[in-house]
């Protein structure tokens, strides 16, 4: 049986879809976790051409193909696997929709009792399906690769930030071995994040992830400075992490590729030398060049906007935050912080952006001093503390988007403390953070904490004179 018509089998036989807890593989094996055993399965799947045989381990049921066909087998399975979970999730959703009647009666009632302004997650679900376009979802899988790595950079970046300030505080410090160490801590996420980067991309791209791994390695090795190829010389670490995304999308198109081309029998052997050895040189030659430009065009082109453009810039930048998060382009910025990150050491967008979360902070300030409805000053109260720690999204679907102008009243208070960053160019050692704790990893605490405030105030009195309709007031119409 070829591995599509297996793997459909195989689903059959141990499904429906829902019963599969888990899906693994080996070389050998596809492993399968399982919240009920069907009766004399271990048999049935015996007699499938193509299976070798099955062992239980446990809770495991591992499927035994061989080499090759393990993989092969697993990644189409996977495939129907969420290919039958959406379809019995849609399912049940019309189901839902049915049993609930009139869904479009059902949301004027609770605008009409301010529930609607509430909890806001009917109107974010719909911008979410309004941004599942193709280029988006693309940007969401960058995003992927280093979301992974957010807690890494928060720890490093706020011991960077506070050796910063103990040795400003002590300069004396700066000779002990406890400094060395602490700076070496601040720094390993940024020693290690081509390597990183590699395994993640290589896993959100669907090959390998040592495969990505290894070239990340190859492409940072220290030993690259000491090869000269016909007069070419190779530089250890050029293109950075932009390089590291160029060779692990090659690499995994090429690993999916062979893996249809190879025989079953070579796969496990031949597909793996050939990836490295095809995307490793492709990546000396071609893509590490390609990504040393493009990182260093990012690199300078972001430096530039803010050292020519200043307060305009970050106003710009800081007003426009909330707009683009609402049409899913964001998420277009997450390698650039990486990039920064990898290059300079801090990001000097993230503090300006972190600004219009300050400034949605100031607006829902002034929504709950002028409404009032109880279940807004509810919600605003609810959603406050976690704004203020960097958490926007409760703010902007439950309080200033459904409102409408409060929400125009958060871009300018954003915009306003966007200029105070991009004024003297702050930057922050982590990325994944904003809001107060953003303050422990910024090379200026001072600003940054002027900036946050000026965000605050501008968003309150933005969101003061623009006005509202309050829920309450509607009510009584």
């Amino acid at each position: 049986m070829k591995p599509e018509a297996l793997a459909a089998e195989i689903l059959r036989l141990v499904g429906p879809a829902a019963n599969v807890s888990k899906a693994t593989n080996c070389m050998t094996r596809l492993r399968l976790e399982l919240r009920t055993r069907p009766p004399d399965l271990e048999q049935k799947l015996k007699m499938l051409d193509g299976v070798l045989g099955t062992h239980t381990s446990d809770a495991e049921l591992q499927i035994i193909l061989g080499p090759g066909r393990a993989a092969s087998v697993t990644e189409t399975f996977k495939a129907l696997l969420a290919k039958a979970l959406s379809s019995a999730e849609a399912s049940q959703q019309a189901h839902d929709a049915k049993e609930s009647g009139d869904a479009a009666l059902l949301s004027l009632r609770q605008a009409a009792q301010g529930s609607a302004v509430g909890d806001g997650k009917a109107l974010h679900e719909t911008i979410r399906r309004r941004n599942a376009t193709p280029a988006k979802l693309f940007l969401k899988r960058i995003a992927n690769i280093f979301i992974p790595l957010i807690p890494a950079f928060i720890a490093c970046g706020i011991i960077t930030g506070l050796l910063n300030i103990a040795l400003k505080v002590f300069p004396a410090l700066a000779a002990t071995p406890y400094a060395a160490l602490f700076a070496l801590m601040g720094n390993a996420v940024f020693f290690g994040m081509n390597i990183l980067v590699g395994v993640n991309a290589a896993k959100e791209f669907g090959g390998s992830p040592m495969l990505g791994g290894t070239l990340a390695v190859i492409l940072s090795h220290p030993g690259l400075a000491a090869v000269s190829l016909d007069g070419f010389s190779l530089v250890p670490g050029r293109g950075g992490i932009i390089a590291v995304l160029l060779v692990t999308a090659l690499a995994a198109w090429l690993e999916k590729k062979l893996h249809r081309l190879v025989p079953e029998m070579l796969d496990l052997f031949l597909t793996p030398l050939l990836v490295l050895l095809i995307a490793g040189f492709a990546a000396l030659f071609i893509l590490q060049p390609v990504g040393g430009i493009l990182s260093e065009w990012i690199g300078k082109a972001a430096t530039a906007a803010i050292d020519s453009g200043g307060a305009l810039t970050g106003f710009l930048l800081g007003g426009a935050w909330l707009p683009m998060v609402m049409l899913g382009i964001h998420q277009a910025l997450t390698p650039i912080h990486a990039e920064l990150l990898s290059r300079y050491g801090v990001t000097i967008l993230l503090p300006v952006l972190a600004m219009a979360g300050a400034g949605q902070v100031g607006a829902a300030i002034c929504v709950y001093c002028k409404t009032k409805s109880a279940f807004l000053k509810k919600t605003v109260a609810t959603a406050l503390p976690v704004g203020i720690l960097g958490v926007g999204e409760p703010l902007i679907y439950g309080v200033t988007l459904p409102l409408g102008r409060p929400f125009l009243g958060a871009c300018i208070g954003g915009a306003c403390g966007g200029a105070v960053q991009a004024s003297f160019s702050v930057g922050a050692h982590a990325m994944g953070i904003s809001g107060l704790p953003l303050a422990a990893v910024t090379d200026n605490l001072t600003i940054y904490l002027v900036g946050l405030l000026t965000a605050y105030i501008a968003g309150f009195c933005a969101t003061w004179l623009l006005g509202f309709q309050d829920p309450e007031e509607a009510l009584k119409q």
